[in-house]
């Protein structure tokens, strides 16, 4: 299979996910997930700035937003997916090896939001605020984080011939490398649908259009991050149908899959409940304690 398909079109995948640096051994995965937490951050401090509130109050919010996120996202994964880390000849330890891979995106922003709720308290910020400004930063921070399911050859579709299927190896978790066949070539399981680059560049659209539909025409408190919710989920219902890895289903669907129809109904609830409401920011005429003026200057188009 391999000499009939060497000269045709695929996008290759890395047959190393991990390299040492001394001691330290590092992972792509938790590389893209960094580059993602830190554009976001990025993104979500400028954007609040721009509602009246400062960098610092989005450092002081993340500071919470984030680790909730990443015990939630674990969370969500070795629940629904625990059939990987117990039972017979399983590695129960394995749960807790978050830089192998796995975090379910509804953990993540769902306890990510009990987080960012404390933060937001905390640092005198309303809770719509700060989740309007950071839906379009998670949004890329997601974009950016499933290139490191790229560089682990998992996240992929079914078998396809079409010009950009995705070369998959089978790839050693632990050790980060690609398994070797009897030539000593890494070993490929097949050709597949590349579903993390779908997610990946739909969540790039997204993010996108969230931005110019929030400048154009200044939605109402909360409803932004309903917009998050329903444009995110669905794509992520067109890609769990084209996904072809191991899941848990009911009644015949992944459970994803059925996460993401209800999310985006309740998008969808909350957008038209709440797109109409003044547009959410930070300071006393936004239901918060008066703030300082920005401490960073931010000029030109609101992002």
């Amino acid at each position: 299979m391999n000499a009939a398909v060497a000269t045709e079109l695929f996008f290759p995948s890395p047959t190393v996910s991990a390299f040492q640096l001394g001691p330290l051994t590092i992972r792509f995965y938790a590389l893209a997930i960094l580059a993602g937490i830190v554009f976001g951050v990025w993104l979500t401090a400028r954007r609040l700035r721009l509602r009246g509130g400062t960098t610092s109050q989005t450092l002081d919010i993340v500071t919470w937003a984030i680790p909730f996120g990443i015990v939630g996202g674990r969370l969500y994964h070795v629940i629904t997916d625990n059939q990987l880390y117990f039972g017979p000849g399983k590695d129960p330890w394995g749960a807790l090896r978050i830089w192998e891979g796995g975090l379910g995106i509804w953990g993540a922003v769902s306890l990510g939001l009990v987080g960012a709720a404390i933060g937001a308290r905390r640092a005198g910020v309303p809770f719509s605020a700060f989740i309007d400004a950071a839906a379009p930063g998670l949004l890329i921070a997601q974009a950016l984080g499933r290139w490191g399911n790229w560089f682990n050859n998992e996240l992929y579709g079914q078998a396809t011939d079409l010009p950009w299927k995705l070369q998959i190896h089978a790839m050693n978790q632990t050790t980060g490398q690609a398994f070797t066949g009897p030539d000593g070539s890494p070993e490929i399981i097949g050709y597949f649908q590349p579903t993390f680059l779908y997610e990946s560049l739909w969540c790039l659209a997204a993010a996108s259009l969230l931005m110019y539909l929030d400048r154009k025409y200044r939605l109402g408190a909360g409803s932004v991050f309903a917009l998050y919710i329903t444009l995110y989920t669905a794509g992520r219902f067109v890609f769990e149908l084209l996904r072809s890895d191991p899941a848990n289903t009911i009644l015949g669907l992944r459970v994803n899959t059925w996460a993401a129809a209800l999310l985006f109904i309740a998008g969808l609830a909350l957008f038209q409940a709440r797109r109409r409401l003044p547009r959410s920011g930070v300071g006393p005429d936004h239901g918060s304690t008066p703030q300082p003026a920005p401490d960073i200057e931010s000029k030109g188009t609101p992002l």
